[in-house]
């Protein structure tokens, strides 16, 4: 009996690739963070991969609990609050959502707009252009790929 259990656990990191997002029954990623001190979660949306649902949730966590936040993507970390937010007057939780939200979107646009490019993209997270998802994107050349 205590082999099941285990095989249980082994399944659900499987399925949880990131801290702060789930997968749903029928395949959509989501995310959500508990607001400090509250017993609410704020809802960062649903996703089509789970790279998305964790940088909107890495977005939250940031705007919460600062610089010192636990990230999925480190690497990604903004370096400053202003250029996330609205800035530190502005943090009321649908804030940090539509943040959270415009961020994860765009991941998921670029994550499932063209599969050629994707391997390129999950083999080198960190590009030389440093990309940053907090502004515009601006076009970029077809010979990317």
């Amino acid at each position: 009996m205590e082999g099941g259990g285990g095989s249980v656990v082994r399944k659900r990191k499987s399925e949880k690739p990131y801290k702060g997002i789930r997968m749903r029954k029928w395949g959509k990623w989501v995310a959500e963070i508990r607001e400090p001190n509250k017993r609410t979660r704020i809802w960062l949306g649903s996703y089509t991969t789970p790279k998305a649902a964790a940088r909107a949730y890495d977005i939250a966590v940031y705007l919460l609990r600062g610089p010192s936040a636990k990230l999925n993507f480190p690497e990604f970390k903004p370096v400053d609050l202003s250029v996330v937010g609205g800035g530190a007057s502005d943090l009321s939780a649908e804030a940090i959502r539509l943040k959270a939200v415009e961020v994860g979107s765009r991941v998921d646009a670029m994550e499932t707009a063209n599969g050629q490019c994707l391997s390129r993209s999950r083999v080198d997270p960190v590009s030389d252009n440093q990309l940053d998802l907090n502004q515009i994107p601006k076009p970029e050349p077809d010979t990317q790929c």
